[in-house]
């Protein structure tokens, strides 16, 4: 399906699961459809189900906006008192639209949670979510719901409330990211469950002369080793950044949270960065990797691997409502260092090289997110990778079939 018509789609109001490969185009057809929303002047949400997936679209997560917090599998006695919340009343009661992107990180108690909460607020408590249109955005080869211990967790498409919406599936189809066929061939065969050993050797063969200066790992511990001693090693003077804050104590902690950009900022000359934000009019988006070339009134000046020199503003995120206003800012340069990155917050980044280390790889769809960032096999430096690399959740494998069947 292609963007426009899935665009068409989502304008009639009806319940949507907008998917597809990554590169397909999902953010940016939502981006269109907000942006119809607002011409429409009609009252919506715009979520997703981590602080970071939030941060890629300038949105907050469904857990915060809910209400729902840290909790999971709400009572009825839970429902009544976010139904007597004056405050969610009025903040989700005029709600039309609520789009949750990243939709395969959220499982299925959470979307039945949701489903609960909207019908509790809303006047059409007997309607799916009630009443309320909602698109679920994402793709379920991505990063799965995080289980703790031997907690099973069921996917999202697995809930009640998932069949109860009668969900029209949009399936993009057109490649946006990759151009590269070959490429493109061993994705699908990863996403299919029929990687073969002639798929294995051409991966193992993607090194590159001089390896890209950004490296994606499954684990925090590498990447914040690696981060710190890259920028112990360049001589200049370190300039420090610091985060400024106002408003709500709670809301700033949260937005925090969901901000990718640190409260303390260190960098120097030469130091390897990567933008948190989108600015499409200062010629940058979340994921576009360049160096410091210098700094200029207490500004850094990028350049991007384009070669295109950007002076950076600060940026700001904030948590705001219809009635308040604002009630919590954080101010921050859209900037982190970016030597190395987890696979967890490159998902729904586009690079155009990386080295990666997948010799760690230790859940579904890890290797997948991590290998489908780079635009080709030309910009891939993989430097080393394990069989669970290429494991696809059985469960996933079969349901994207059929959304695949269902959305032509």
């Amino acid at each position: 399906m292609k963007q426009e018509t899935a665009l068409e789609i989502l304008k009639t109001g009806a319940n949507v699961f907008l998917t597809g490969e990554p590169g397909a185009g999902k953010s940016y057809t939502i981006e269109q459809y907000v942006k119809w929303l607002k011409e429409q002047k009609k009252d919506y949400a715009i979520t997703a189900s981590t602080g970071i997936a939030a941060s890629h679209i300038n949105g907050m997560t469904i857990h915060s906006w809910s209400g729902l917090g840290i909790r999971r599998g709400l009572s009825q006695k839970d429902l009544d008192g976010i139904g007597h919340n004056t405050w969610l009343v009025e903040k989700m009661q005029p709600v039309e639209t609520l789009i949750i992107d990243e939709i395969s990180m959220l499982d299925s108690v959470i979307i039945d949670d949701i489903d609960g909460i909207l019908r509790a607020v809303h006047p059409q408590m007997n309607l799916p979510f009630g009443g309320v249109q909602v698109v679920f955005v994402g793709d379920f080869f991505q990063l799965p719901p995080v289980s703790k211990g031997e907690e099973k967790k069921f996917f999202a498409f697995e809930s009640a409330s998932w069949h109860d919406a009668d969900l029209q599936i949009c399936y993009l189809t057109e490649q946006h990211r990759q151009s590269d066929a070959e490429f493109l061939g061993i994705l699908k065969a990863m996403r299919d469950g029929t990687v073969t050993q002639e798929h294995k050797d051409r991966l193992g063969e993607c090194t590159m002369t001089k390896p890209p200066e950004t490296k994606l790992f499954t684990h925090n511990l590498d990447v914040d080793r690696l981060n710190n001693q890259k920028l112990a090693e360049l001589k200049g003077k370190e300039e420090i950044f610091w985060m400024s804050e106002s408003g709500d104590p709670k809301r700033i902690e949260t937005l925090k949270k969901q901000c990718l950009s640190p409260e303390k900022l260190v960098l120097k000359e030469g130091a390897v960065v990567m933008f948190t934000r989108n600015n499409f009019k200062a010629g940058y988006v979340n994921g576009t990797i360049g160096k410091v070339e210098r700094f200029s009134g207490g500004r850094p000046v990028i350049k991007t691997l384009e070669g295109k020199t950007i002076l950076v503003d600060a940026a700001e995120w904030e948590w705001s409502t219809r009635k308040q206003g604002t009630i919590a800012r954080i101010t921050q340069l859209p900037l982190r260092l970016a030597w190395a990155i987890t696979v967890h917050k490159s998902q729904g980044m586009s690079l155009d090289a990386a080295e990666v280390d997948l010799g760690g790889t230790f859940e579904f769809g890890q290797g997948y997110v991590a290998i489908s960032r780079v635009r080709s096999l030309a910009g891939l430096h993989l430097t080393s990778i394990n069989d669970m690399a290429f494991a696809m959740h059985p469960d996933v494998v079969e349901a994207d079939k059929r959304f695949r069947e269902l959305g032509v």
